[in-house]
């Protein structure tokens, strides 16, 4: 026996009555699956306020964060991938970055800028995992490598929030030049005695964190992020014996001398001033 019986049918919600939701308004947290709607998530920062799980945050908005009123000067805007092997996957390559760059409003999978941050003259570099999965190629390479001659030409603190899948395999060896090329650049740095921040944030893999992600001199992750090298199954099979749970966690990784701090997102502009103020005191 049902519970009720519609005595009438047909029944509609007048126009004026009803209550639109715009597409896309709303947003299912990924760990506990609490629905909030985007503006709340903005308030939070894309930090879940349940759960606090820290959702993707895309690399202008990290800019904006992290820079005092979130002013500053962008660099390298013009630069764009080639299709130098003419690469087809699923795809052709060239259309990849066309869709990418269309969806994203991006030309790469990184942004560059100057200003200050907690009134300290610094140059950033954000990464945004939803241009091709931040993966790096020539281009990602080339304006992280300008953003740390920036640094040094200008006597900068530096600062490169990471969200990457790994180095491009569409651009072959090229993209694993950039590896060294960013890691070069990076000891010039070094020798002028000027301040590195790495900022790793979810996920943190492959050549990005083989190279400039885990050389900085202060090394902070966001909670929960996979920061690693290679995958689980890979690292496995290649060393032939079972891996402890979570091993690729911020937390783990810190419990084990590779990253300094796990900075929660809405902390994070506080903590990079605090230590800025310390590392740069007169």
């Amino acid at each position: 026996m049902a519970w009720f019986n519609r005595k009438k049918k047909g029944i509609l919600t007048a126009r004026h009555e009803r209550i639109d939701v715009p597409a896309g308004h709303w947003v299912k947290c990924p760990r506990c699956a609490q629905v909030s709607n985007r503006r709340e998530l903005d308030q939070s920062l894309w930090v879940c306020t349940k759960c606090e799980h820290h959702l993707r945050f895309g690399a202008e908005r990290y800019l904006s964060l992290l820079f005092d009123e979130a002013r500053f000067t962008q660099h390298d805007t013009d630069l764009r991938s080639k299709d130098p092997l003419t690469f087809t996957d699923r795809k052709a390559y060239a259309k990849r970055l066309r869709v990418a760059s269309q969806k994203t409003g991006l030309n790469a999978a990184v942004l560059a800028a100057t200003g200050k941050v907690g009134g300290h003259p610094a140059s950033v570099a954000a990464m945004d995992f939803s241009f091709i999965g931040g993966s790096m190629g020539s281009v990602v390479g080339e304006i992280v490598a300008r953003a740390i001659r920036r640094a040094v030409e200008h006597q900068l603190t530096l600062i490169i929030v990471s969200q990457s899948g790994g180095a491009r395999m569409m651009e072959g060896a090229l993209s694993l030049l950039q590896l060294t090329k960013t890691t070069s650049n990076l000891a010039l740095l070094k020798e002028r005695g000027l301040p590195y921040i790495s900022v790793l944030t979810h996920p943190t893999t492959g050549g990005v964190t083989a190279s400039f992600a885990m050389l900085g001199d202060i090394n902070i992750a966001e909670p929960g992020a996979l920061i690693g090298f290679a995958g689980p199954r890979v690292i496995r099979e290649t060393i032939g014996q079972d891996l402890p749970t979570g091993f690729q966690s911020a937390e783990f990784l810190q419990d084990h001398g590779f990253v300094d701090a796990i900075v929660d997102r809405r902390q994070l502009k506080r903590s990079l001033v605090h230590l800025l103020d310390l590392i740069l005191e007169p």
